[in-house]
């Protein structure tokens, strides 16, 4: 059979396969899934067990494509660390570029780093490593060292430097002259109070796909493709990022086994705007690395209580004992949708902002902090659980509920509820970037909007 578009996601654990036509008539062909094959030495060998499953599930001999995509958050996903002067400035913006390209954040500094710091880093051994600091034309002395302790690492990772532009040259001579490898991009955070996460995001990209062909057998699948293989995680930010265009304000949730991942892209509303005490991404991404079904099951049960949850569930022990990746009875789904949710509202509550009440001379004044999703008219659910599951709409459309007191900036109640029904907006963020209408259309279709 001959298919326009091949799409590869090679996860931690499964490789799926997508195919879809692109040109006369775009569709969605089919699916297939094979084991992640890194452990092996060589990706590839799951990536050929995937297209096996995917020729058998639409009734191919044999399987012909034109163009050959890929996401990945395979051997251990996009590692980063970052390093800025001020927490609340400088480092946290040059940390929501990197969740938003799609980055495990392993380790955040503020400040000069330490000795300790230094021997963290060389632990993690990311694949990235972002510097920041100081607005522009502000102070220059913090990533200036930082830098030079940096490269004097010598551990031939890509550094990405987007603090104060005044810095570009010592910068760019302090990496040269220790031979290491250095992006210089614009300032995260160029002024008080403004943000500047895009350029950032899309080198992280970048960087992302030039370093990940050091997995094993990644080389071979780098070769294959005809566009840039970008985390998964970031790819799914691209997908939101282009469902905004069509469809305004919407978050994004997918529950895994081992993470809970939510995307907004909102600027949220004027109101909230205007009491405000600082910037937030447009898109923002965060990832909660102890909200997982499967492996990170536990945390979860932890957080519910496990006396509280055998009030529901008599035999708890027993479903977390015999958990399974892909829950197969009624019974197991149940459980599963139980700490679905709790990932879910949890999840939310650590990703959206707030309102606060400070007393001053004049009394009391009503302030917002962190991201405001009050004008979100859209919540789509990713991911196995929020695909899969038999309650996932009820799920999330319990998230305006939870909302304690009317204090935390969540979407209101009548949000409308949306579900990638093919799981495919991985698949579709990285093909907009070459096919961005096809994408769109596909996305819309996914959600059960093709109409719209």
């Amino acid at each position: 059979m001959k298919i326009d578009c091949l799409i590869a996601e090679i996860g931690s654990t499964t490789t799926v396969l997508n195919a879809f036509n692109i040109k006369n008539e775009i569709k969605f062909i089919g699916q297939g899934q094979g084991p992640t094959t890194v452990l092996e030495g060589d990706v590839t060998i799951g990536l050929n067990m995937a297209l096996d499953s995917l020729a058998k599930n639409i009734g191919a001999d044999y399987i012909e494509y034109d163009e050959f995509f890929a996401t990945s958050s395979a051997a251990g996903g996009l590692r980063m660390t970052v390093h800025g002067l001020v927490y609340d400035m400088t480092v946290r913006a040059a940390k929501e570029a990197a969740l938003g390209a799609g980055a495990i954040i392993k380790m955040v500094t503020a400040g000069k780093l330490r000795r300790t710091d230094l021997q963290k880093i060389k632990e993690i051994r990311p694949n990235i490593i972002l510097v920041a600091g100081g607005v522009d034309y502000g102070e220059r002395e913090t990533a200036l060292y930082n830098a030079e302790q940096i490269a004097n690492l010598k551990l031939n990772v890509p550094v990405l430097y987007a603090g104060n532009i005044e810095n570009h040259e010592e910068v760019k001579l302090i990496f040269e002259e220790a031979g290491q490898p250095l992006y210089i991009v614009e300032n995260v955070y160029p002024r008080i109070d403004m943000l500047n996460v895009e350029p950032t995001r899309k080198v992280i990209q970048k960087v992302f796909e030039e370093h990940i062909t050091k997995a094993p057998g990644m080389s071979k699948v780098r070769n294959m493709v005809n566009e840039s293989i970008i985390p998964t995680p970031g790819a799914v930010m691209e997908s939101a990022i282009l469902l905004h265009e069509a469809l305004g304000d919407l978050m994004v949730l997918d529950v895994g086994g081992a993470t809970t991942d939510v995307h907004s892209v909102t600027e949220g509303s004027d109101e909230i705007q205007r009491i405000l005490i600082s910037p937030e991404p447009f898109a923002k991404r965060t990832v909660e690395g102890d909200l997982g079904v499967y492996v990170n099951l536990p945390h979860i049960v932890e957080k519910i209580g496990l006396e509280e949850l055998k009030k529901e569930f008599p035999d708890a022990e027993e479903l977390i004992e015999n958990r399974k990746p892909i829950p197969e009875t009624d019974r197991e789904k149940e459980f599963i949708e139980r700490l679905t949710k709790e990932a879910v509202l949890t999840a939310v509550r650590r990703h959206a902002g707030g309102l606060r009440h400070i007393f001053g001379p004049t009394g009391k004044k009503t302030v917002a902090e962190g991201k405001d999703l009050t004008n979100v008219k859209y919540i789509i659910g990713t991911g196995g659980a929020l695909t899969r599951l038999p309650k996932r709409v009820e799920i999330l459309s319990s998230i305006p509920y939870d909302n304690t007191g009317d204090m935390f900036l969540y979407p209101k109640k009548g949000v409308k509820v949306l579900i990638d029904n093919y799981y495919i907006m991985a698949s579709l963020g990285v093909l907009s970037k070459k096919h961005k209408e096809a994408a769109l259309k596909l996305l819309m279709e996914s959600l059960g909007l093709e109409g719209a």
